[in-house]
């Protein structure tokens, strides 16, 4: 192929203030003498474009992929945009075969400056056919839609963090932490990273799924001397590879069997995408008092070999129930879904163990009845010590970048204590009292009954330092718990802001309306949790805290700075953390409350300043045992300032206003503090 062809055949709707959009349909680049031809209306363009399309995809069809491949597109676009001279500018011919991908890239957000909205892309170059779907304002994002070479997908390449991890000091004592394996009780496993090295891909599909792009099973090999298979690693193709599974040593002598035979649960030989041939998954089936805790895959219509070395059933009393309804979903399509196995009861006191494996359920196929390891000692001898603690949060502490237009910044506790906080009692709020600096004057203990609460001084200077809150003097607030029967640490790093802005809404053409004082309260706690292998300390996921409800993002999707600190994003006003910056809307259809993130020099070092408040071995400050609200409950009108906003709207607009105010959570609409991380349910569960 001698000339790579980018070729747009799209809608173009031109913004305002623009030069017309001028399409030219050629084969090659035009010649300079060409003549200037009249200007289509926008009408004629559309229609144009979209016989021209429906031509190209008629050929296509008659012609095969091939010619797609070798440049054979057969529409250019041309732009006019401000700035610009008022001749058409060159059209995106690349007929320099040593122009590279990203210069491609370049030239094609450069030609698409404007505004207009770019309804479909299509990318030909080399070899393949690149579907982009992008939407074109002044930013050109690109996201890859469509099948793509296996060289080029994300998963051939292995994750790796952008620092050496650091040195484990010693723990002291009987702490196993960092060395690598764990005693379940009688069954010994160890955690294998997926690589080239270590797993060996069994199958792929090209399509469908996150970035459609597929996904791939691996298969651990060259396992350490007495170690065994219990199950297959599943992930989609949009990511680097980074993922681990157990694999077990038996103690005891009754812990691990072989299988009995296997009971196949489905295959791909009927499934429309792309792949590397059909798979067979096959469910083990187990000795009686033993049972399975992954699948075996195989490429071949005829059962896996009878071994141990195959994979292993495990001991009855070492597993425990799986998740049903809250699985981690992996990759589906019409009829079949790959999902990870986690246990069904997760949290600090929990014996449930991931084990990295996944499961397959498909249309017409008998379910996988597959478990969940457990740990049967539970003596946290796997969690860090206090020395090694410090050790990984200096290594992980997330930076938090706060919004440039943020006016209400996190404070430490004792900074608001010290700065006026008050408690007020219920029947005698005339006569609100100083919070002592370290809350040892709170109630401790209880519920959250209303009885108490915390506002700041009535004096209106006073009140507006302490809601602005004070980056200087933040501080925080960790809390460290074990995860998965003690082979993992979650340290939660809490933040607090003394204030939560007012809410924000995107409706239709409007981009941003205030809601008045709607979404504010007194007191705000978010947090960002580091979940830690216990095995080799390494960092696993971190989970982003947001609103009610949060996100889990694995560490290879994370955004690193400062060697391995994971960089977060707090919410203008809100100060729910998100793992990048833009717009977050809640809401449907493109409407709802937005969440703005972005960077600036507002930012946090967790790091920095920070004490332990919670975790084995830990002495609790007294306004951790605060249950109380740390903020008042104020009744807003609500529809008196729904009224108010409505009348400076467009007619057209105020249902769909009220509408879309009315699916807002209840928590939002009024004005109510928040109780403290320790009431929080994911104080003592999974997150």
């Amino acid at each position: 192929m001698n000339e790579h062809l980018i070729c747009f055949i799209a809608e173009f709707t031109p913004s305002r203030g623009t030069t017309p959009v001028h399409h030219k349909f050629c084969d090659k680049t035009p010649k300079a003498d060409e003549k200037k031809h009249e200007e289509p209306s926008p009408t004629d363009n559309k229609k144009r474009l979209l016989e021209l399309f429906k031509e190209t995809q008629d050929q296509d069809e008659d012609e095969g992929g091939d010619d797609v491949a070798e440049g054979k597109a057969r529409a250019c676009l041309w732009l006019r945009t401000p700035g610009r001279s008022s001749a058409p500018a060159t059209p995106f011919n690349n007929n320099n075969n040593n122009d590279t991908e990203r210069q491609q890239l370049k030239r094609v957000k450069s030609a698409a400056q404007g505004g207009c909205v770019l309804r479909l892309v299509s990318w030909l170059f080399g070899n393949q056919v690149f579907c982009i779907e992008t939407r074109v304002n002044s930013n050109l994002n690109l996201r890859v839609t469509g099948s793509a070479h296996p060289s080029t997908l994300p998963v051939e390449t292995t994750f790796k963090f952008p620092s050496p991890l650091h040195v484990i000091p010693p723990g002291g004592g009987e702490r196993n932490f960092g060395k690598g394996k764990t005693d379940l009780g009688g069954l010994e496993v160890i955690q294998i990273s997926i690589s080239t090295s270590t797993s060996q891909r069994v199958w792929r599909t090209f399509e469908r799924g996150p970035g459609n792009m597929g996904v791939s099973i691996f298969q651990p090999i060259n396992l350490p001397s007495g170690f065994f298979t219990l199950g297959f690693y599943a992930q989609p193709n949009n990511r680097m590879l980074f993922g681990w599974v157990l694999v077990a040593r038996d103690l005891s002598g009754n812990s691990l069997r072989p299988p009995l035979d296997y009971i196949e649960v489905g295959n791909t030989t009927s499934l429309a995408v792309k792949q590397d041939g059909p798979a067979y998954f096959w469910q083990p089936l187990c000795p009686s008092g033993y049972g399975a805790v992954g699948l075996f895959v195989t490429t071949s219509p005829l059962k896996p070999p009878l071994r141990q070395e195959s994979i292993s059933c495990v001991g009855s009393h070492l597993t425990e129930q799986r998740s049903e309804a809250d699985t981690t979903w992996v990759w589906r399509m019409e009829g079949i879904n790959f999902y990870g196995l986690r246990p069904a009861n997760r949290g600090t006191e929990a014996t449930g163990v991931y084990t990295g494996t996944f499961s397959f359920q498909q249309q017409n196929f008998p379910r996988p009845f597959l478990s969940c390891l457990r740990n049967t000692k539970l003596d946290l001898s796997s969690m860090p010590s206090q020395d090694q603690t410090r050790v990984l949060f200096r290594a992980y502490s997330p930076l938090i970048y706060f919004h440039p237009e943020e006016e209400f910044l996190p404070s430490s506790v004792d900074w608001i204590f010290s700065d006026g906080a008050l408690l007020y009692q219920k029947g005698n709020e005339s006569n609100p009292v100083p919070v002592q600096p370290n809350g040892s004057n709170l109630p401790q203990g209880g519920s959250d009954d209303d009885l108490y609460w915390l506002d700041y001084p009535a004096d209106k200077k006073a009140r507006e330092r302490v809601k602005r809150g004070d980056l200087g003097n933040t501080k925080a607030y960790l809390h460290i718990k074990p995860m998965f029967g003690g082979t993992f640490t979650d340290i939660v790093v809490w933040i607090f802001s003394p204030f939560n802005g007012n809410a924000r809404l995107k409706i239709l053409f409007i981009k941003s309306l205030s809601l008045g004082d709607i979404g504010e309260h007194i007191g705000d706690w978010e947090h960002v949790t580091l979940r830690i292998s216990n095995f080799n300390g390494e960092l696993w996921r971190v989970y982003f805290s947001e609103h009610s409800g949060g996100s889990l993002v694995e560490a290879c999707d994370l955004e690193f700075q400062s060697g391995n600190k994971p960089v977060v994003y707090s919410s203008l006003h809100g100060h729910a953390m998100f793992s990048k910056p833009g717009l977050v809307l809640q809401g449907q259809d493109g409407n709802g409350l937005r969440n703005d993130m972005a960077r600036s020099d507002k930012f946090l070092d967790a790091g920095a300043d920070y004490e332990v408040i919670g975790g084995p071995g830990i002495t609790e400050p007294p306004w951790l045992n605060y249950f109380r609200k740390w903020g008042p409950i104020v009744r807003h009108d609500v529809e008196k300032t729904l009224d108010s906003i409505a009348k400076t709207l467009p007619q057209l607009l105020r249902k769909r206003f009220r509408d879309l105010v009315h699916s807002i959570p209840p928590e939002v609409l009024q004005e109510m503090g928040p109780t403290g991380p320790k009431v929080k349910k994911s104080w003592s569960a999974d997150e």
